[in-house]
């Protein structure tokens, strides 16, 4: 409970940090013109007035509450003479229309914020640096967008379809979506292409995906692409052309893990590295079987695996020691090949499990 408490207090201070950094880039202007009338007006006042019948000069505090007085059409001192004259008429005039115009445009602001895909969702992306694009919010771009929240990082989400499935689900997490086409490189630097770290590119279109990486390319050539293909082959051929670090093939990294799983029971994970097929799998130990009463250390020796978790009960362990000895009911997760796996269900349960 605690842990969590402390998140969501940095995630609100976070929210209204970049409201007010929103808030200051879009009023910035108006509050510095406003602020020039108040400084300006008082330093005059305050170095030049004389009091037209007793010949008294003003105090500091006195001067500016006489600014404040003017912006509203109120008089706190007499008239002058001279020079300072023009001023009484200036101040209410400027100063008046500077806080119109700022209080209409906040007031649009705010409605604005009702639409979210209007104008304070772009001035809130604008506010993020240093985060991750995910352009296309279906099926994977969701899945993306909830693993990397989890792992602590800024997302700002980029989406075409206003009637996109997971659309009202990223924007319930607090994620910026701009909306528009992620081949428009006016629509990439709305979504902060420029200071973001890295963009995932999960659209259905092999060709979309592949436009939108060179043009972000061209909008920072520094970031950090990941690409969803379909082709294999040319997801293959792309991972060392146009500086796409990461293609990611849809088909070749699903395939291994629908045919694992259609031999094997207890794979969750599948992928190949260097040509080699290796699987995550999960297993249970068996009170009969070799392996209750061996360590951990015993087991990736014999099987030449790697044991990548352990549980016993509720104690959790990603990283169980070597001298750690097996007993019946832990739950074990290893890293292997199918010979590997095949060899340590023999182990366990006499191999009747498959």
């Amino acid at each position: 409970m605690r842990r969590a408490f402390f998140p969501r207090i940095h995630r609100s201070l976070l929210a209204n940090l970049r409201v007010f950094l929103l808030l200051w880039r879009r009023f910035r202007v108006s509050l510095s013109l406003f602020a020039a009338i108040i400084v300006g007006g008082t330093l005059l006042l305050w170095l030049g007035y004389v009091h037209p019948e007793t010949g008294a000069r003003l105090s500091l505090p006195e001067a500016l509450y006489a600014v404040f007085s003017m912006l509203f059409f109120q008089t706190a001192v007499p008239f002058p003479q001279g020079p300072l004259e023009i001023l009484f008429f200036v101040v209410p005039i400027l100063g008046f229309s500077v806080v119109i115009e700022g209080l209409v445009s906040f007031s649009l602001l705010l409605w604005d914020r009702r639409n979210p895909s209007g104008e304070w969702t772009v001035a809130l992306a604008s506010t993020y640096a240093g985060h991750v694009i995910v352009c296309g919010l279906g099926h994977v771009g969701y899945r993306v967008v909830k693993q990397l929240l989890d792992f602590g990082q800024e997302v700002v989400g980029l989406e075409k379809d206003p009637q996109a499935a997971f659309l009202d689900r990223v924007r319930k997490r607090g994620v910026p979506v701009v909306m528009g086409e992620g081949r428009d490189v006016d629509v990439l630097r709305s979504a902060g292409a420029e200071r973001a770290q890295a963009i995932v590119i999960a659209t259905n279109n092999d060709l979309v995906n592949l436009e939108i990486a060179m043009n972000v390319r061209q909008v920072n050539p520094d970031i950090r692409i990941v690409l969803r293909m379909f082709d294999a082959d040319l997801a293959e051929k792309l991972g060392g052309v146009l500086g796409i670090r990461t293609a990611f093939s849809a088909s070749a990294i699903a395939a291994p893990a629908f045919a694992t799983a259609a031999i094997r029971a207890g794979v969750t994970h599948s992928f190949s590295v260097e040509g080699d097929l290796l699987h995550v799998s999960e297993l249970v130990v068996c009170a009969e079987g070799g392996l209750a009463g061996k360590t951990v250390h015993d087991v990736e020796e014999e099987q030449d695996l790697s044991v990548i978790f352990h549980q016993r009960g509720s104690k959790r362990d990603m990283h169980p020691a070597d001298e750690l000895v097996l007993e019946a009911g832990d739950k074990v997760i290893v890293f292997a090949d199918l010979e590997q796996l095949a060899q340590l269900e023999r182990l366990n349960c006499g191999g009747r499990r498959r």
